[in-house]
């Protein structure tokens, strides 16, 4: 597969192998803008056409800012990025939207391969079917791992279990607060003051006997920690709720950007994923339970919105927010597996099919839907995703863009194969995502769509950068 570095993409030699293509997207979306009649279109091409071919763009007639803007919030993020290095006033239009996110979603998988380096990550462009080469910041991507995407922030891991937010457009890179601070871990310290050692107690909420704490080296302990990570935006104070799902048992943590120490939410377990809606966090459970969180006050009170028993142990839930503002839980079946394989034989698992509940609008019923027709889902270790595949039109319609998140890689199983693909809902039938003599099974893939900010911490709030 043909790799291209995003730094390329705003290379002046691709410029020019791209500036007939550039101002073709830019005249196609001029008619619907400026209300052209076919006449007058062909005209403007007449005059405008020779130049493009035999001169640089710099000589085309300069567009408003305000129609360049709604030209270029139309376009793929190559091409947005592309036509701000085209000239002056583009780059003006181009700078103002990406300052504002005001730009088309992109959306990505991210992987490493062994032949890209240690330090680089690809981005492999659904829309286009090609992949682009990030190089990305100390540590090394490829000895992390990733456990968590939301809103272009990658959330990994590094060799000591400590945690950190990446963006790998910007390469602006965030320390969490340190591991030692949730409720389960404690550090351990060699003679000489150095930490060296984690452990690790069975502490939940609901349980009142535990098993005897577990010892852990620095690099090992993110094997059975952690789990899944999302990163929200705080309208209410302009800041960002990061939130854990770890273990034991897949409890719930948080902290806001700036907090020096995770807070517990000792309430319930097994959660499988979040998602932040009108200022209340929803956690769902592998058991069925869905229940809410109000972050905003001094103590943290859980609601319970849905409490339904199941009991099939080969399943993952997630939560997600329809485009017109709908939550559907999804069940992921995992009905081809073997987790405890013969000699010279490996462990696996397959999804074979999901299952889709649309929560009724009192919110103490699901409604099972067999059909999501225009919308599609993107699941894994990213933070959710329901889109339509009328505005994202490279898009398949009823399908569900998945990614590997099975907890087993918690369990000493990070190097096996990756189940991931894109599952036809009607029929269940699947088809691969990306080669996997492609990218490799550590890190594992992950949904991610790029935002080209830094973050915005209006609250002001201190937060450690990463050197």
């Amino acid at each position: 597969m043909e790799l291209c570095s995003v730094a390329s993409i705003m290379s002046l030699g691709y410029l020019a192998i791209q500036r007939t293509h550039l101002c073709s997207l830019v005249f196609r979306v001029l008619p619907k803008l400026l209300g052209f009649t076919p006449s007058s279109l062909k005209k403007l091409c007449k005059d405008v056409d020779p130049p493009l071919t035999e001169t640089i763009v710099g000589t085309l007639p300069e567009l408003p800012q305000d129609v360049l803007m709604d030209i270029f919030a139309t376009l793929e993020m190559p091409d947005f990025i592309r036509v701000g290095a085209v000239c002056r006033s583009w780059h003006s239009a181009y700078t103002s939207l990406r300052s504002l996110g005001q730009y088309k979603l992109w959306l990505c998988l991210l992987y490493t391969s062994e032949s890209a380096g240690d330090s680089s990550a690809c981005l492999y462009s659904l829309t286009e079917r090609r992949s682009y080469k990030l190089t990305l910041p100390e540590p090394p991507i490829r000895s992390r791992c990733l456990i968590g995407s939301s809103h272009g922030w990658l959330v990994t891991v590094d060799e000591r279990s400590e945690m950190h937010l990446l963006n790998p457009f910007t390469c602006e890179q965030i320390a969490l607060p340190s591991v030692t601070t949730l409720e389960q871990v404690k550090p351990i310290f060699d003679e000489y003051g150095v930490l060296h050692k984690y452990e690790l107690s069975w502490l939940t909420g609901r349980t009142t006997h535990y098993s005897s704490p577990l010892i852990f080296a620095l690099d090992k302990l993110r094997d059975e920690l952690h789990y899944k990570v999302f990163v929200f935006p705080d309208t209410s104070t302009g800041s960002y709720i990061v939130v854990l799902i770890h273990n034991p048992g897949h409890q719930i943590s948080f902290a806001r950007l700036g907090d020096d120490k995770w807070t517990w939410l000792p309430h319930h377990y097994l959660y499988c994923d979040c998602i932040y809606k009108d200022g209340l966090l929803y956690g769902v459970s592998i058991t069925g339970d869905l229940h809410t969180f109000d972050l905003s006050g001094p103590t943290v009170a859980m609601n319970t919105i849905i409490s339904i028993h199941r009991d099939d142990d080969c399943e993952y839930a997630y939560i997600v927010q329809s485009p017109s503002g709908d939550l559907l839980l999804i069940w992921r079946l995992f009905e081809d597996f073997n987790l405890e394989p013969d000699h010279g034989e490996t462990v696996f698992w397959n999804t074979t099919k999901f299952r889709i509940y649309e929560v009724e609008a009192a919110g103490s019923k699901l409604k099972e839907i067999n059909c999501l027709r225009d919308h599609v889902l993107f699941l894994g270790h990213n933070e959710s995703l329901c889109l339509s595949a009328e505005e994202y039109p490279s898009l398949k319609a009823n399908h569900v863009y998945f990614t590997d998140d099975n907890m087993l890689w918690t369990l000493g199983f990070k190097n096996n194969h990756r189940d991931m693909g894109i599952l036809n809902l009607a029929d269940n039938s699947k088809e691969e995502l990306l080669s996997s003599q492609i990218c490799s099974n550590f890190p594992a893939p992950i949904w991610i769509t790029p935002d080209l900010r830094n973050m915005n911490l209006a609250s002001g709030a201190a937060y450690k950068m990463v050197q």
